[in-house]
């Protein structure tokens, strides 16, 4: 590093520094800590069993024993191709092939680099991916094709590389345009990035995977538009997602904003569930919009990014690292596998703060269900019967769900519903 980049190095580490705070303020600030008092008597007893029966337990046991394995080999051997490939220059070497088979310009090494180390990267994991797709077709959760399967690998190895590479390539323009100052027009983009992609996942990603088709009108379309008007965040359309394709899972969702908001029911659900928990499962989803809870997250989203922004900017001025990667300068795009890393280990740093938070969230639009319905025990019902449906643990490990649990467990969610009667009761 040169004296005149010092200055610029450190600058970068503070805007991390104060970006990293700011975030951390939000989720403090934001996260609901405290979702319901304590009812008289105390909180319910957590039954680990949830109420499953003996046979569900040992199903859903028997699945997350299968399974469990398979998701940690396929994180280690990422992680471990993205190191040995950002760490030597191999990951260098690969950009500079691809790219010189187009006339070896900096952004043909960008723009054909990123998909070819992505694609390395998915093909490494592609052995446990399908074993893991093998398990979940042995226990009646999958029913996709392997085709099926293996066009949607492709689809999101293909959106993924070509949005990474877009960007990356972004990024290395302007490193090359203000080598100083580049990580401060980066984390501004990386934040305006994070807000779009918030507002055009709906109508671009989610057709990449599924067909949708209105609800036909009935009692249930009526019942459930009439329950977003009284959450007060009204809603286009009710749509069925055609999910049976690929899953016998049940679930359904609310995503979009103003215009493109909308009411996301699995095909599976309407064959599977009566209304009532249908309407359960749909007012807990309306309850992340009543909160704001996905403005919420692209604002910490987008702090974030800027923050990972200015840290690379600090981390890429580096010269040891650098000269590890096989790189002359952060604009290089050698140092395209260097960057890919750094993405890769912020988000694996990120993941149980993510999920810390999102428990809450979760624990906060689970009581917002409770209140708009006021119907425990379909609330119950429903939770049991997407726990025996979708083979999910009731007790999971604790350090398994600190660590990836993004929803509280069946067993916290009943309880909570028998704490909110009893509170109910009490009035």
């Amino acid at each position: 590093m040169s004296a005149g980049d010092r200055p610029a190095a450190r600058a970068a580490l503070v805007v991390a520094a104060l970006l990293g705070v700011a975030a951390l303020v939000v989720v403090a600030l934001s996260t609901p800590w405290d979702v319901l008092p304590e009812p008289p008597g105390g909180h319910a007893a957590l039954d680990p069993t949830a109420g499953l029966s003996a046979d569900q337990l040992d199903r859903a046991e028997a699945f997350a024993a299968a399974l469990r394995p398979a998701s940690l080999l396929s994180l280690v051997l990422g992680l471990a191709v993205s190191a040995l490939l950002g760490l030597t220059p191999l990951g260098g070497r690969l950009v500079r092939a691809a790219g010189a088979r187009v006339g070896g310009r900096w952004w043909a090494q960008v723009l054909l680099g990123v998909p070819a180390l992505l694609l390395l990267g998915r093909l490494v994991t592609l052995p446990v991916s399908a074993y893991a797709e093998s398990v979940r077709h042995r226990y009646g959760l999958s029913t996709r094709s392997w085709w099926l399967w293996l066009r949607d690998v492709l689809v999101s190895v293909a959106i993924s590389a070509a949005l990474t590479a877009l960007v990356v390539l972004a990024v290395l323009w302007l490193v090359r345009r203000a080598p100083r100052t580049w990580w401060g027009w980066a984390g501004g983009a990386a934040v305006v990035l994070v807000v779009v992609g918030s507002f055009l996942y709906p109508v671009v990603i989610e057709p990449a995977f599924n067909r949708f088709e209105p609800l036909p009108a009935g009692a249930l379309r009526s019942d459930l538009l009439e329950l977003a008007e009284e959450n007060g965040t009204p809603v286009q359309d009710v749509l069925v997602s055609d999910a049976s394709r690929r899953t016998t899972a049940l679930n359904a969702y609310v995503s979009g904003f103003g215009s493109t908001r909308r009411i996301v029911v699995y095909d599976t659900v309407l064959d599977r569930l009566p209304d009532a928990e249908i309407e359960s499962i749909v007012a807990h989803e309306l309850g992340h919009v009543a909160t704001d809870d996905v403005l919420t997250g692209t604002l910490m989203g987008a702090l974030g990014a800027g923050a990972a922004t200015a840290l690379a900017g600090w981390l890429l001025s580096w010269a040891p690292l650098l000269r590890r990667a096989g790189a002359e300068s952060p604009g290089d795009p050698k140092v395209v596998p260097l960057v890919l890393l750094l993405v890769s280990l912020g988000g694996l740093v990120g993941t149980p703060v993510q999920n810390l938070v999102s428990r809450q969230i979760e624990e906060r639009a689970d009581l917002h269900a409770l209140d708009l319905t006021r119907d425990p025990d379909a609330f119950v019902a429903m939770q049991r019967r997407l726990a025996g449906t979708n083979l999910g643990d009731p007790d999971p490990p604790a350090a398994w769900h600190w660590f990836f649990g993004s929803h509280p467990t069946v067993a916290q969610r009943i309880a909570m519903a028998e704490d909110w009667q009893r509170l109910e009761e009490a009035r």
